[in-house]
């Protein structure tokens, strides 16, 4: 990918072209322009950059590998790969970000992470990179996802971090970014908010990209290596983003490679039984940041629902909403239903436990594998399914065992 790509998106003051930017009170606008001038000065440099690197190598266990499906790419078609992000210590991508947020606090001499939190991986790997500085850490979670992501709960206690229920709204990802918000706004002098996307306003959604990008340089590389050519599709799921964008940045200028991000359908296409932002959103700001928005009638963000906690949010990262409108990314959904299929067939077919989120995506994988028997598909596997085992058995029930 070109770095002219990076240097001109997002502008300076954080647009994707017509998304993104800082809708902040006032009381948080110097701050924010604190940290973004603090991003583009300590993240350059070569000791913030050699201590990340370290991190990745010696405590993440990067690079994570690309694997490819035997079993179920006999069974579907294609050729079907898989970028291992499940094996990134803690389980899921989200460590990417959280350890370049966390080592930007220690330099900025914060004392303090907020954040929020849905499926619970994101505020898991905030708990790890505190733990890791020696910082204080606080997950704002949604009621129902505490249910629901129980293991993710217990291991965020056990890393030390104070989990904040969230009884507000539908009590899900929304509600939870809404509670972290606020308690940042009370402290953002010895605080920083680690928001666990894409989203937010700048210099959020360009600071996550950046750190998410080590995915798509990895599997670009490994991908070649292996094959001798690039992709023909390139799959992930995508609730706020922060996955998609890392693996999607490293394809965004070749031709050749056709490009998905799957959002959620969940149980149907009408209003609160969805989380398909890109399908059936229009313009709008949430958060502090313009992007494509499941709306109301009064152009309030709308409910939402999906299986995956991790994707139960009614916007998405502006640069996604740019990558639609530039036609750079074909954004198409997964029901409920399909995703929980998939999460099977992975665990029995392959012996790896998806994490709800990327069981969107491998559907939408198996679906693309029928229909273009002769094409290669690589897949952001982002995480693994520890954290959703318990609740997709009480909920849909062990399968039948293959004869």
């Amino acid at each position: 990918m070109s770095e002219n790509y990076f240097k001109k998106y997002p502008n300076e003051n954080g647009y994707f072209e017509e998304y993104g930017g800082a809708f902040l009170p006032p009381v948080l606008e110097t701050e924010m322009k604190n940290i973004t001038q603090a991003y583009f000065s300590i993240s350059k440099s070569h000791n913030f950059i050699s201590e990340l690197r370290s991190i990745r190598k010696h405590y993440q266990g990067r690079p994570t590998p690309v694997y490819f499906c035997n079993r179920l790419s006999d069974k579907y078609g294609g050729r079907i790969y898989m970028k291992r992000e499940d094996l990134n210590h803690s389980g899921a991508h989200k460590l990417n970000h959280c350890m370049g947020e966390a080592l930007l606090a220690k330099h900025l001499g914060k004392k303090k992470l907020i954040a929020e939190t849905g499926a619970g991986q994101h505020g898991v790997a905030l708990a790890t990179a505190a733990a890791y500085f020696g910082l204080e850490c606080e997950i704002h979670m949604g009621e129902v996802d505490i249910v629901k992501e129980h293991p993710n709960v217990v291991r965020m206690e056990i890393l030390g971090a104070k989990v904040v229920p969230v009884s507000e709204g539908l009590k899900t990802l929304k509600e939870a970014v809404d509670s972290a918000f606020n308690a940042y706004v009370a402290d953002p002098v010895t605080s920083l908010y680690c928001i666990g996307s894409v989203v937010g306003p700048h210099p959020f959604p360009m600071m996550v990209r950046d750190f998410q990008r080590v995915v798509g340089i990895e599997a670009r590389e490994q991908f070649y290596e292996m094959t001798g050519e690039l992709p023909d599709k390139v799959v992930a799921c995508v609730g706020g983003g922060s996955n998609a964008m890392g693996l999607f940045s490293a394809f965004l200028e070749d031709d050749e490679c056709e490009i998905y991000g799957v959002e959620p359908s969940g149980r149907s296409l009408e209003p609160g039984e969805h989380a398909a932002t890109m399908t059936l959103g229009k313009p709008g700001v949430i958060h502090g940041f313009k992007c494509y928005l499941l709306q109301d009638e009064k152009g309030e963000p709308a409910p939402v629902y999906s299986v995956a906690s991790g994707l139960d949010y009614p916007g998405v990262g502006p640069e996604h909403s740019m990558l639609k409108d530039l036609k750079k990314v074909k954004y198409d959904t997964i029901t409920d239903k399909e995703a929980i299929d998939a999460f099977y067939e992975l665990s029995r077919l392959e012996g790896i436990i998806p994490a709800l989120e990327s069981a969107h995506a491998v559907a939408y994988a198996l679906k693309l594998a029928q229909k273009y028997p002769q094409k290669s598909i690589l897949v952001n596997l982002s995480g693994r399914g520890d954290k959703d085992i318990d609740f997709v058995v009480d909920e849909y029930g062990l399968p039948e065992n293959p004869k």
